[in-house]
């Protein structure tokens, strides 16, 4: 069968499409910008096909999707602001079904929120008007509905990890006492692939969950326990939904805007209804125990296929971050230092691409991680969101507070943006170039100033440049990493 899929490369897209692959679909994978779509491994199958289309813009013609006989939509915009969300995806969805509905599609699959409570966020109520545009046309829809996902790289995990690992005591807002329902991401996509064309679930909607009802407390306690720690959980009634989401941008490595969402959500219980799918499908429901488990596996064997903070939602608002891959001449400051590479180039490469995270950036680990401080006291990202994998890196991905604009292993150049708070824009670029037989490191930090503010902060920085910036040229190219970790 061919199979659409709509945010490929978000969280769940990037699971679900091995998936999809094992079961023998050819899978048409939708991305708002091409050059982000990996090229190696699964993503080279010869049954894997890009389609670049964004759903908030003008639609490209269906002809080289008109053959597909079903379509997941995965798009969301939880992440992208605090009050636009809803506007976006409702244009998102319409123009999703503008774009199927030529086509020969069989069955549409949504995954959304567990929607059973009378009062709603405006997050929930959001997914809950999507389902009603996508379910009010001729095209039959299977809604799945589910909470707290619990897997390696998930928004909910990782933010519980964070709080877990961090914090041997907290005090908490009241609404860690909202019971919720959380599902494994290995349940998830049994569910995602196994109502694939089954009429039998055409036209109606189900709520997912594991077998465990559980307070946002319980987890955490939890989530302590299977990692061995002591921790105590306190709850006071004086922190409003503002302090609630300060608390968790500063301890967490979610955005302030996403920290938001989250609390508005976090009130609202979310408690799946019973139904027979699982046992029609033959899914055996994963404790949150054994899920928490079995996300540190993968943790633990550096096989996180994707995260959170690597996604760029579909119905992200600013598209200008696509545009950046051409790095400016005109108006910019730059610092370039280039490096003889006398030993092996592409062990170099191994190390340039190896870069940030637990590894750091080679030289002055205390002043970037003052730097990322000072971000985040801003309301920047910092240096938390780290990075998905240790030594592999895709385009597109989150790189401590940069995202990785081209990640080009065959002509060794790595490019990466800057999204922490600056008066202008800053590129970041590690280039391996060969002259008369000889290989040397070019490494390129470029800065756009915004006005007379983003001088003087370039020229402030400047002393520190000397160190930081030479002292990391020099260990890229002469560190070895073999012995720490193997490269692919």
């Amino acid at each position: 069968m061919k199979i659409l899929l709509t945010g490929a490369t978000g969280y769940i897209g990037k699971r679900l499409l091995p998936v999809l692959l094992d079961q023998g679909h050819e899978v048409v994978c939708c991305v708002r910008d091409r050059n982000r779509f990996p090229t190696e491994g699964m993503y080279a199958n010869p049954k894997v096909n890009v389609f670049e289309v964004d759903f908030l813009k003008d639609l490209p013609s269906s002809e080289e999707i008109k053959d597909i006989d079903a379509a997941y939509y995965l798009i969301h915009s939880m992440s992208a602001g605090t009050g636009d969300f809803a506007e976006m995806e409702e244009t998102s969805a319409k123009n999703f079904l503008k774009l199927v509905e030529p086509t020969s599609v069989k069955q549409l699959i949504y995954l959304t929120g567990i929607t059973n409570e009378e009062e709603l966020s405006k997050h929930l109520s959001s997914r809950k008007n999507v389902e009603e545009i996508l379910g009010n046309r001729k095209i039959p829809l299977t809604a799945l509905k589910a909470g707290i996902i619990v897997g390696s790289g998930s928004a909910s995990f990782e933010i519980i990890r964070d709080l877990v690992e961090k914090l041997p005591v907290m005090i908490t807002p009241r609404w860690v006492n909202t019971k919720s329902q959380p599902i494994a991401i290995r349940n998830v996509l049994e569910y995602l692939s196994g109502v694939l064309l089954r009429e039998d679930t055409f036209n109606k909607s189900y709520d997912i969950g594991g077998p465990d009802v559980l307070t946002y407390k319980e987890m955490m306690l939890q989530f302590a326990e299977v990692r061995g720690f002591k921790r105590r959980v306190i709850t006071v009634p004086v922190m409003t939904p503002r302090l609630s989401s300060y608390w968790l941008y500063f301890v967490t490595s979610t955005s302030y805007k996403l920290a938001v969402n989250l609390v508005d959500s976090m009130k609202i219980e979310v408690i799946a209804k019973d139904n027979n799918l699982g046992e029609k499908l033959g899914i055996k429901a994963i404790s949150y125990k054994e899920a928490v488990q079995l996300a540190f596996q993968k943790i633990d064997q550096n096989s996180v296929i994707s995260s959170w903070k690597d996604s760029l939602a579909s119905s992200y608002a600013d598209n200008s971050l696509l545009e950046h891959i051409n790095i400016p001449t005109d108006g910019c400051l730059v610092d370039r230092r280039e490096k003889k590479i006398y030993g092996d180039p592409d062990q170099v490469l191994k190390n340039i691409w190896s870069i940030g995270g637990k590894q750091g950036w080679y030289y002055g680990s205390r002043l970037w991680k003052i730097r990322g401080f000072m971000d985040k006291m801003v309301g920047g990202v910092g240096l938390r969101r780290g990075r998905t994998h240790p030594n592999k890196i895709n385009t597109g991905d989150t790189l401590d507070f940069w995202r990785v604009l081209a990640a080009d292993k065959k002509n060794r150049r790595l490019l990466l943006y800057a999204e922490m708070k600056l008066p202008g824009e800053a590129w970041l670029e590690f280039k391996i170039a060969e002259k008369n037989g000889e290989h040397f490191l070019q490494q390129t930090a470029t800065f756009r100033p915004k006005g007379l503010a983003g001088r003087l902060y370039w020229y402030a920085v400047l002393p520190f440049h000397f160190f930081v910036f030479e002292g990391m040229a020099k260990n890229i190219v002469n560190a070895n990493l073999v012995a720490a970790r193997e490269f692919h």
